[in-house]
């Protein structure tokens, strides 16, 4: 118990000593070692990285979960370590919702075969979202995190030893220059004014111990001296490290991206594949009126109007029949690749030019394509059109 109190009383004086340099040199009345610019340097880009690591990690932790109460219960299930327990995405919650609205309203209905239709699609986004948030927590959110927690901590410690082994050596540099100071004074005013021997004895004492603590100063501060350069070679060793950060966090970041790019890609894949499901659909319940519709002079008889080319019900559509163009022909480029759902439809590749143009009550998400003697329907989000 002794030697705890002796130590306790020792660490409490030194951290007062230290105290007192600090604000001494923030009031400056103390002069303070200034460290190497290549160490400054690492140091403020070390704080920098830090900084915004923090920020980049706390705003992709909403984009991906903006639910505040979610994130402190993820945030309190990391902490104790245990599994967080599984939950439906809101487009996997809002799809269970249509298909049980579906079962209510009557599956053979127009309104609940849609509602069937869309939710199961609407779960098939929930099922991508899923993916991309796993991905994105695994390969990006954990790498940063571990920096924060593990890296970074191991250099904000060596920082602050840094910081008291600066502080030691200035404490000790401000002692020497006192012992030196009160050492040049003694001899240079000597009490001549008492002629008794036992003044002479006491003037060379009190000199010989103004030698003395010169002496244990300049010791301590080669003492502090070494320590302090160790350290900051230390340090700078682990705030170097920093270069190998960011390119770990580069590729964390090009992880990430990919998988946004894998995400939204589904995502507008299947958003195109309800699309073409929807206009099926809609066709399909329209089919009985194709009669009336054929008596109209206003509609042809060949089967060559929109809706003909939008069924989906038919297994095995026949192949496009297209009314003269209305409003003159264009070129245009095809951004992606695209597969033919069906004979109604072109197939197309990337980089290549097709001759588009559309008729009238198409609809205007579609255009009628050319190739050569091919011809089909194909998707205007794939195209450039070129003027």
């Amino acid at each position: 118990m002794d030697f705890n109190v002796k130590k306790l009383a020792s660490d409490a004086g030194v951290f007062f000593t230290r105290a007192v340099q600090f604000t001494e040199e923030k009031l400056g009345q103390a002069e303070k070692t200034e460290l190497d610019p290549h160490l400054e340097n690492l140091i403020t880009r070390a704080d920098s990285t830090k900084n915004w690591t923090e920020k980049i990690l706390r705003q992709t932790e909403v984009l991906l979960q903006p639910n505040p109460s979610a994130r402190i219960e993820e945030f309190i299930y990391d902490k104790l370590d245990k599994k967080l327990p599984s939950r439906m995405t809101t487009a996997e919650l809002l799809g269970q919702y249509m298909l049980d609205a579906a079962k209510e309203f009557g599956a053979d209905s127009p309104y609940g075969s849609t509602l069937i239709t869309v939710g199961e699609y609407q779960k098939r986004l929930g099922g991508a979202e899923r993916e991309f948030l796993q991905t994105s927590a695994a390969a990006f959110l954990s790498p940063l995190r571990n920096f924060l927690e593990g890296d970074w901590r191991t250099i904000s410690k060596e920082k602050r030893l840094l910081e008291n082994r600066r502080l030691d050596l200035d404490i000790c540099k401000a002692r020497l220059k006192k012992a030196k100071h009160a050492e040049a004074k003694a001899a240079a005013a000597p009490d001549f004014q008492e002629t008794r021997p036992r003044n002479y004895v006491l003037s060379a004492s009190a000199s010989a111990l103004l030698s003395e603590e010169v002496d244990k100063a300049e010791h301590e501060l080669r003492v502090a001296q070494t320590e302090f350069d160790r350290q900051a070679e230390v340090t700078r060793l682990l705030l170097e490290g920093i270069s190998s950060t960011h390119l770990n966090h580069l590729r964390c970041l090009q992880d990430f991206a990919e998988a946004q790019t894998t995400y939204f890609s589904q995502c507008h894949h299947h958003m195109q594949e309800l699309q073409r499901e929807l206009h099926r659909c809609a066709n399909a319940v329209g089919a009985p009126h194709s009669s009336a519709a054929s008596s109209n002079p206003a509609f042809p008889s060949d089967h060559s109007s929109p809706g003909a080319s939008f069924s989906a019900c038919d297994p095995k559509p026949g192949p496009l029949s297209m009314e003269p163009p209305a409003t003159g022909t264009r070129k245009a480029k095809v951004l992606y690749d695209y597969d033919a759902h069906d004979a109604s439809e072109l197939s197309l590749l990337a980089d290549e030019l097709i001759t588009v143009y559309t008729v009238p009550g198409m609809d205007p998400d579609w255009l009628v394509g050319e190739r050569g003697n091919e011809k089909g329907k194909v998707p205007v989000t794939y195209l450039e059109l070129l003027s």
